[in-house]
């Protein structure tokens, strides 16, 4: 009798919310977000027939038009962890609840870090406040140029970003400076995440950022991620874990790269490959762009079917977010919301799963299938 090897593949749609949380209010979002279904009912119905079969818009509240019945197990989940963001929603997916926010600083960073930061990089910054990627690179680019100190600045979320031009500041130096700035953003500056933000361009062209940023989280609390270990990481997911437990991967920076590297982790041995397409998040959701959103849907839709097309029998395939990001509302920051889940693979009977309480149910079901000993979290399949 054959053995079927068994994998399992968790793809994260980063922002792709399903609707307002009950504490939404809580996270300052009090225009009833609804990522998905927003963006459904801006572009009047989506071509995206095997995110429809599969139970996605369902688990979203949204009836296609098609009375085709899901053929995955769908439902949403709702964050249990105490923030909008993506580190703290893919922790929660491998188990880690974050019971206390990390810090945000609407105002900018307090004078005491901002001196030790550069008195630890030799140079003084610009900048210092919450403002979006792109308006801070038109309003301190040039100076930036013709000063050469980095441009410091924050969001909504717990980040401390650090944009410079690449030909002024090398890519390996403005790496290192965020190193340095990992160091020095620790308790009572909590800060979640350092971001190297890299930029090329000019003021008369425009300033765009390139496709070399890198991420600097907290070191994650022991997950789901150390026991499997050799994790095949796609996007960012890996840095969200400092890389530790997962192989060492070429990064990928946007859903086209991902699903390259998608076709290539599924070559590879790899038990569990977890990946992030961020494009509908980064570029569409920061820049309340619904029809952008809506087009990077329906291509990811091409990505699934080739997908489904080439999961084996011993296959489980789990499509989540991590958390959501409106592109319908007046803010350009992440959203309070249920994510989605949709469970499928050879042998997975379909289930309409209601709304289930904590994103670890997606770890407690890779680690179910997988036949992990993992307590944490409820699976979503028997």
């Amino acid at each position: 009798m054959r053995t079927v090897k068994k994998r399992a593949i968790v793809i994260v749609l980063d922002g792709c919310g399903a609707g307002e949380a009950p504490d939404a209010s809580q996270f300052g979002d009090l225009d009833h977000p609804a990522t998905i279904r927003h963006v459904w009912d801006f572009a009047k119905g989506l071509n995206a027939p095997h995110l429809a079969q599969l139970g996605f818009f369902a688990a979203c509240g949204i009836k296609p038009n098609s009375d085709v019945s899901p053929t995955g197990r769908y439902g949403r989940l709702r964050e249990v962890s105490q923030g909008k963001d993506s580190v703290t929603g893919h922790w929660e997916l491998m188990g880690i609840v974050t019971p206390v926010a990390f810090p945000t600083y609407p105002d900018g960073f307090p004078s005491e870090l901002v001196h030790r930061f550069e008195e630890a990089i030799g140079i003084g910054i610009i900048g210092n406040c919450a403002s979006s990627g792109t308006e801070i690179l038109k309003a301190l680019g040039p100076e930036h140029i013709r000063t050469g100190k980095p441009i410091l600045y924050t969001s909504a979320d717990s980040v401390f970003q650090i944009a410079c031009h690449e030909s002024i500041v090398p890519i390996e130096r403005l790496y290192e400076i965020c190193r340095i700035a990992r160091e020095v953003c620790v308790a009572p500056n909590n800060v979640q995440r350092v971001i190297a933000r890299p930029f090329e361009g000019d003021a008369e062209t425009g300033y765009r950022r390139t496709e070399r940023r890198k991420d600097f989280p907290l070191e994650a609390p022991p997950n789901l991620v150390d026991q499997i270990g050799e994790v095949y990481g796609i996007g960012v997911v890996p840095e969200l874990f400092n890389g530790r437990g997962f192989r060492k991967v070429v990064r990928t920076q946007s859903n086209s790269e991902h699903a390259k590297a998608l076709w290539g982790a599924l070559e590879s041995d790899a038990r569990f490959i977890f990946a992030n397409f961020e494009d509908f998040d980064m570029l569409y959701g920061h820049r309340n762009d619904p029809a952008g959103f809506a087009r990077a849907i329906e291509a990811f839709d091409e990505t699934l079917g080739e997908l489904l097309s080439k999961l084996n029998d011993g296959d489980l395939l789990l499509l989540t977010a991590d958390h959501g990001n409106d592109p319908t509302s007046a803010s350009t920051d992440h959203s309070r919301e249920f994510v989605p889940v949709v469970v499928a693979g050879p042998g997975i009977f379909p289930s309409a799963l209601g709304d289930v309480e904590g994103m670890a149910a997606v770890g407690a079901t890779l680690a179910h299938w997988l036949g992990i000993d993992w307590r944490v979290g409820t699976s979503l399949v028997p």
